[in-house]
């Protein structure tokens, strides 16, 4: 089965927010461009969620690792506008890819979970780390009497 995609443009014709729906990984993959304003992101983050699988999506791989510039810090929004909504629709795991240079700001900034015990969220250096990750988390909730590798409390940044 191909990916589905949906893409996000600014004002210009310019894309900065690319969502995948891989079917063969069982996840949606978001991919940030360039300079994304506070607006763009919240537009952007609400696009993904709109459904473009069918069927519920337990994974996001979300990638800031081509953003410039300042990234979207609304950990309030996210909480309380966008993460209700993909509980709805099944997402269960995040494996966000940082903005390179900004790790331990993420570290800082996500030190206690926003998303509570509903979504486990990771933070990682390299897109192939996050995929891993989610590989691992994917495989583990498809059979529930194990525990996914992940301490939802307290997100992790993985380095390599």
């Amino acid at each position: 089965m191909e990916a589905l995609t949906r893409i996000v443009h600014r004002a210009n014709g310019q894309p900065y927010c690319i969502t995948e729906c891989r079917p063969a990984e069982g996840w949606l993959q978001t991919t940030w461009l360039g300079f994304v304003t506070p607006a763009d992101a919240e537009q952007g983050a609400l696009a993904a969620l709109q459904p473009l699988c069918q069927g519920p999506v337990a994974g996001l791989l979300n990638d800031n690792s081509q953003i410039k510039g300042p990234w979207f810090d609304s950990i309030t929004w996210l909480k309380h506008v966008w993460a209700p909504q993909a509980e709805r629709l099944g997402l269960r795991y995040i494996a966000h890819v940082a903005q390179p240079h900004t790790e331990d700001d993420m570290e800082a900034l996500f030190e206690r979970n926003p998303f509570g015990q509903s979504i486990d969220l990771q933070v990682f250096t390299l897109p192939e780390d996050a995929a891993a990750w989610l590989r691992d988390c994917l495989h583990h909730h498809a059979q529930p009497a194990e525990a996914p590798p992940s301490n939802p409390a307290k997100p992790q940044v993985t380095s390599t």
